[in-house]
């Protein structure tokens, strides 16, 4: 593993947990955008986590099934 790639994993799982905190304290914050900065996390984890990619997925699936209703409707 080359250093640039070790440095990028460490760079990812420090931001990817950051937004993840950050998200779970803008839950009941009113200025912090909670849902977002977790799926932001969420999205930057699933490169690196087996978990994180899982649940990745299932947050895609999830709002393309949600779009296609939204679209499906006149």
């Amino acid at each position: 593993m080359s250093q640039a790639t070790g440095a990028r994993k460490v760079f990812d799982w420090i931001a990817g947990v950051g937004l993840v905190l950050l998200g779970i304290a803008g839950l009941v914050l009113p200025i912090l955008p909670g849902v977002l900065l977790i799926i932001a996390g969420i999205a930057i984890l699933s490169s690196h986590s087996a978990l994180a990619r899982r649940i990745h997925e299932a947050l895609v699936s999830r709002a393309k099934r949600m779009r296609d209703r939204v679209m499906s409707r006149d």
